[in-house]
This record gives C-alpha cells, sequence and structure tokens, in this order.
C-alpha cells in the first residue's frame, strides 16, 4: 500500500523517474469530474513525460480526465524509454486504462475499452511479464467496489490485448487516497496481492499457462497486507 511518505508525490501528481533520466507527472489538477473516488486527490487535465530534461505533453479535452494517483512507468516494448501507464476516465463512458509511448514528439495513446458508463473506475494493480513469455502484461481491478474483478491485459507490438480475468478481488474503498497491494516476487514468479472482495482475505494471483491463479494467504488487515508485500 502507499504510505505517508509518498503522499507529498501523490499530491503533485508525480511519479517516481524509472531512470535517471525520464519522469512523467500530471498537471492541471481539476474538478470538472467530480467524481472524486480517491477522496481528497484531484483528477488531473494534462500528462507530460520527460526525457533528457525535454517535456512532451498531452492535454485532455474537457469531457475526460485523468483520474489516478500518479503515472506508472514502465519499459513496455523494451526500447529504453519507459512509457506512462495511467487510468483515464471519459465523462460519458468511464474509466480505461491507458499506455502513453513516446512517438518522435508527441505521445500515442494506447488503450483498454473504457467500462462504458460515467463513474465507473479502475485501480491498477501490477505491470510485469506475469507468466514469464518475454511479454509485460498490465493487471487491474475493473470496478473495484463493484464488479471486483481483476482484468490482465497484454502489452505486445504497440497494442493491448486481453489476456484472462479472476472474479472476486479488489484493492481500492471509496475514498482512499491509496491502492491497496500491488506486485511482488519473493522467489516463485510475480504474484498479484489484493483483498477478496469482502476485504475479509489477503489473496495472491498468479498468471499461469492463460488463466488467474488466485490463493488465499491469510485474514486480512494493513500489516497483513503489508507482510505480503515484503514477502513476510
Amino acid at each position: 500500500m502507499i504510505r505517508a511518505a509518498a503522499l507529498a508525490l501523490i499530491l503533485s501528481g508525480s511519479a517516481a523517474a524509472a531512470s535517471d533520466t525520464v519522469s512523467a507527472r500530471f498537471a492541471d489538477p481539476t474538478d470538472r469530474y467530480g467524481h472524486a473516488i480517491m477522496g481528497d486527490l484531484p483528477e488531473w487535465g494534462r500528462l507530460c513525460l520527460t526525457v533528457t530534461g525535454r517535456d512532451t505533453c498531452i492535454t485532455l479535452p474537457e469531457t475526460s480526465v485523468f483520474e489516478d494517483i500518479a503515472p506508472r512507468l514502465h519499459d513496455l516494448d523494451g526500447d529504453g524509454v519507459p512509457e506512462a501507464v495511467v487510468v483515464e476516465s471519459s465523462f460519458a463512458e468511464g474509466a480505461a486504462l491507458v499506455v502513453y509511448r513516446l512517438d518522435g514528439e508527441s505521445l500515442t495513446r494506447i488503450a483498454t475499452p473504457h467500462i462504458g458508463t460515467r463513474n465507473r473506475w479502475l485501480a491498477p494493480a501490477a505491470i510485469a511479464d506475469l507468466d514469464g513469455d518475454g511479454a509485460v502484461e498490465i493487471a487491474f481491478v475493473d470496478r473495484p467496489h463493484l464488479a471486483r474483478v481483476l482484468r490482465i491485459w497484454r502489452f505486445a507490438d504497440n497494442a493491448l490485448t486481453h489476456v484472462a480475468d479472476r472474479e472476486g478481488l479488489t484493492n481500492h474503498r471509496i475514498g482512499e487516497p491509496f491502492i491497496t497491494g500491488g506486485l511482488r516476487d519473493c522467489g516463485q514468479g510475480p504474484e498479484i496481492i489484493t483483498a477478496d472482495a469482502g476485504w475479509s482475505r489477503v489473496m495472491g494471483s498468479r498468471l499461469v499457462g492463460g488463466r488467474v491463479e488466485a490463493r488465499d494467504l491469510g485474514p486480512f488487515s494493513a500489516a497483513a497486507v503489508d507482510a505480503a508485500m515484503t514477502c513476510r
């Protein structure tokens, strides 16, 4: 989980640099959408990717916002320049998971479908090669307060392709300025830590043979999630 030491970073809309020369940040905080799913954290109208001191930015239309804690930087295509992974919400169609990659002097948008209706959100859970096939997967919980479905998409050939789903998992409660759990590797491969749908158990999920396998790691508490994330 995100702790107090990271909140100043979150509130600025910034992401930690994936290398010494690359960073990403949100800008132009706005209340034009007004969903406030993460409590007092703002929504954002602009994203900037900074590579070796040069900003490349995109400003959303008035009918969309970045509805996220901070951009996540990950080199999805192996070219040495990280992409920015964000949650972008349409006023009419709700949230989508979006990758922005640097393409010359502009940012190219690669996205999953929007959920389909206003005020429906998704919470990113992990970015990694989850099954060891050499391609990077992105996992998120679709509607963590309603549907509670862990969905996994694969990034390959500059496209996102759906891989697998698992129902009954969640990683966010309304109003919390953080996302619970995340990615861990305790020596047996990557595993996604979430809660179960009722917030009573800590769950670990792996992508195996094109399916999501989930296991119960014990009773849920903040301490238990911290222990799971640090392989204790």
